[in-house]
């Protein structure tokens, strides 16, 4: 049996041959939605997942051809459609046309956790939207997803310094903004460097 290609043969296989995308599609789609659906919802991180590997399909020939894992490519437009979709919620309420929504972490947690989570959630999202954007992107994509530092750093085009240093702000602010408002159990859950993971 042959070997599977890995995402940059596909990738570059896919130049020439637009069915050999298809792996990397197989390969990422369910990672990717995950990813959205926990920063938008699951209605609109569906239809924002497609657009990802619709984005990626017609602009592959900006893929690195030294790459061979397509995962921070792909986090990095879910990630900037993300960020779309928010400043357009963001818009849509200052307009008085939507009254909730735009939130960073979406949450769904079971029905008998439901009350608890709900509350959790409030407070992260409170938290987190106090963060300037460029450091609430680098902590969601740590949070919400395996990928390294230097995966993150890729994703977003800065350098791995960067991550780590927006991280550790981003971390701190977070921290503090919970202890101030009366959650010092959710900020000692950041003291070992974890992320901000609403679910």
């Amino acid at each position: 049996m042959e070997n599977a290609p890995t995402d940059g043969e596909a990738i570059r296989a896919s130049q020439s041959r637009p069915e050999a995308f298809e792996p990397v599609f197989d390969r990422h789609y369910d990672s990717i939605f995950k990813y959205l659906a926990r920063r938008v919802g699951p209605d609109v991180g569906g239809e924002l997942a497609s657009e990802v590997f619709t984005i990626a399909f017609a602009q592959r020939h900006h893929f690195h051809d030294d790459a061979d894992d397509a995962r921070p490519w792909l986090y990095g437009i879910a990630a900037n459609l993300a960020r779309r979709q928010a400043r357009t919620w963001k818009r849509s309420r200052r307009a008085g046309q939507r009254s909730s929504g735009g939130n960073v972490i979406w949450l769904d947690p079971a029905p008998e956790d439901r009350i608890d989570a709900e509350r959790l959630r409030e407070v992260l999202l409170d938290a987190i939207s106090q963060l300037r954007s460029s450091e609430r992107e680098v902590l969601l994509l740590n949070a919400l997803t395996d990928l390294t530092y230097r995966e993150v750093a890729h994703a977003l085009s800065i350098p791995i310094g960067t991550v780590r240093s927006r991280l550790a702000r981003a971390r701190n602010k977070v921290r503090e903004i919970l202890i101030a408002s009366g959650h010092p159990e959710l900020a000692a859950e950041l003291e070992d460097g974890g992320g901000v993971d609403a679910g």
